[in-house]
């Protein structure tokens, strides 16, 4: 018997009974049908127990379903099927040597294209939704062995695509691209909270995607990375001032896992994501808890916030403050509305982060405020129907893609609940 697999932070070790590594879908087919729970597990990226299980794991590394073109438009837009255990930092080398490009990335390049749409991962931008919304359609596993395919005409699909690992293996991806684009990106310093609180919306506004890193007791830097057609990146940014050399969101940490800065363009994925694809960005040793409120609410639950800045402030490695663009998907934690995205990197000490959880939730309940489904919370299914308008209709897509609770585990029960 190999040994127990762990989460990327290591502080979760898989229960899982069995690693499965299969390289064809008849074979992920086969392990589903017969094993009495199963889930998915792609690079570990997440910090609680989404992809546990007790029986058996599926790991989607070696899966051989390659890439395939469904379809290109002369606008240089289309759709690409992609194999759902592919990690961006590779994917996004084969669309660059074609010229083409995603919407947006997340800060990491390093986590699989099916475990981050399946829980809303995002990077940022006012315009930009969570990677999610590049999903034109699923290939899944039901709990039966039956492949099912799920496309834009399909009523399921915006139920889908934020899935939680709750309707079956994904094999397959189908992605929206777009024509490549170039980026830069300038980091400022010096800016005052006052400036942020008085010019919020507009520092948001400022580019095309735009992450403030603090302590919550002061700005440490604003990172600004704008398009080439995008208005001429100003010294003086609402007050802070250009980093005249490369700049980490962490003290006293070198820089050189960290894509490029100064205003340098490059192209998308080279500029996008904060690290770089062929450098592992630490050892692992954080927590990562978030959570996203509305826009409207952005201001008022930073305020809220930063009076906690003494107790969240020794548990804290840093934290970044994002937007992201509303849409429908179901369980996306941008679900009809424009959302600002409140990151926190821990330090990792599991017992007194997870103690400090409650007092962050409590402050920013009165503002709606929904957690990342792939990060520390204490949230629970009751308080997140609330949030979620479209459970109850999740729930029922959930009996009918797996009546016999094949992909149920102790985080679903904790935070969906109610399928029976």
């Amino acid at each position: 018997m190999e040994t127990p697999l762990r989460n990327w932070a290591g502080n979760l070790t898989y229960r899982a009974a069995r690693v499965h590594r299969p390289r064809t879908v008849a074979e992920v087919q086969d392990v589903v049908a017969r094993s009495e729970r199963v889930k998915a597990l792609g690079s570990r990226h997440c910090f609680n127990d989404i992809a546990d299980t007790t029986a058996d794991h599926v790991l989607l590394d070696d899966l051989d379903t390659g890439i395939e073109l469904a379809e290109a438009a002369d606008d240089g837009t289309g759709v690409l099927w992609v194999p759902a255990g592919l990690r961006y930092g590779e994917l996004v080398r084969e669309l660059a040597a074609t010229r083409r490009a995603l919407h947006n990335l997340a800060s990491l390049p390093h986590i699989t294209v099916a475990g981050a749409t399946a829980t809303g991962t995002h990077g940022s931008g006012n315009r930009n939704g969570s990677l999610s919304t590049s999903v034109a359609g699923l290939e899944l596993v039901r709990s039966d062995g039956e492949v099912v395919v799920l496309g834009p005409g399909d009523a399921d699909l915006p139920g889908a695509v934020v899935h939680l690992g709750a309707l079956g293996v994904v094999t397959r991806v189908a992605l929206r691209f777009q024509p490549t684009f170039d980026v830069r990106n300038t980091v400022y310093v010096g800016m005052t909270w006052d400036r942020l609180f008085a010019d919020l919306d507009a520092v948001a506004d400022a580019a095309y995607s735009v992450s403030v890193f603090t302590d919550w007791r002061t700005v440490t830097s604003v990172w600004v990375k704008s398009r080439p057609e995008d208005p001429a990146v100003p010294e003086d940014f609402f007050g802070a001032r250009a980093a005249t050399e490369p700049t980490h969101m962490l003290p006293d940490t070198p820089v050189e896992n960290l894509t490029e800065q100064l205003g340098v363009p490059g192209e998308w994925h080279e500029r996008l994501p904060h690290f770089r694809a062929e450098f592992t960005p630490s050892k692992g040793e954080e927590l990562q808890s978030e959570w996203f409120v509305p826009r409207r609410h952005g201001r008022a639950a930073c305020e809220a916030l930063r009076g906690l800045a003494d107790r969240v402030g020794p548990l804290l490695q840093v934290s970044e403050i994002r937007t992201v663009a509303a849409d429908d998907l179901w369980l996306s934690p941008a679900h009809g509305g424009d959302v600002m995205a409140l990151h926190f990197t821990w330090l990792p000490d599991q017992d007194a982060v997870t103690a400090v959880l409650p007092e962050i939730e409590a402050a920013l309940r009165p503002f709606g405020a929904r957690p990342h489904w792939g990060k520390l919370s204490t949230t629970g299914a009751a308080e997140l129907a609330g949030l979620y308008p479209r459970m109850a209709d999740f729930r029922a897509l959930v009996r009918r893609f797996d009546p016999r609770g094949a992909f149920r585990n102790d985080h679903l029960d904790r935070t969906v609940a109610a399928f029976g």
